[in-house]
């Protein structure tokens, strides 16, 4: 009977181990790649000059419109050459920021990438398989994407804050002086 409990002792310890230290516990958190390193990556090592967007009332306006909620920042740190530029942007997934670089060219997204993602669940968003979705989209009249985006089942919040940074990411590519 004593060695039955000790198993049990051993089994239900090992579970615990197991529940805390496996990939389902926080699984998508973490730093997948430093924003500087992105930068970089992005322009082949030759890193423009950071540029600074300053969010003007009519910016700002335009961009509540995008994401529902005005943006945290009065200004926009971005990388550019002429018809290409680079975007760091947060926005909140369900309660956690999700930080996202997207790159857009000649008005059309070439990568959406997860630099970092904070949540516990709904990192799906992070794969090829779904940001693969945004290249070449660019934004209609209307400031919407002029493509549909296949949601993932939960992680609909996960979805919907990449799919907003997006299109920011697009308008205000055409609002720097690289876009066109």
């Amino acid at each position: 009977m004593k060695l039955i409990r000790q198993l049990l002792s051993l089994v239900a310890i090992g579970a615990t181990a197991t529940m805390l230290f496996s990939p389902a516990a926080g699984y998508g958190r973490g730093v997948y790649q430093h924003s500087d390193a992105f930068v970089s990556e992005v322009f082949a090592g030759k890193v423009p000059k950071v540029e600074v967007l300053w969010l003007t009332d009519d910016l700002q306006a335009d961009i509540t419109k995008i994401l529902g909620h005005p943006y945290k920042a009065r200004r926009i740190r971005y990388w550019g050459v002429p018809g290409k530029t680079a975007w760091v942007l947060d926005e909140i997934g369900k309660e956690e920021p999700i930080t996202i670089g997207i790159v857009v060219t000649s008005g059309k997204v070439t990568l959406v990438k997860i630099l970092e993602y904070r949540e516990t669940r709904g990192d799906e968003v992070r794969h090829g398989f779904f940001t693969d979705q945004f290249k070449g989209a660019g934004l209609t009249a209307s400031t919407d994407l002029d493509r549909h985006i296949d949601g993932i089942s939960g992680a609909t919040l996960s979805v919907n804050a990449l799919t907003k940074l997006t299109r920011m990411a697009l308008y205000l590519h055409r609002r720097s002086p690289f876009g066109t």
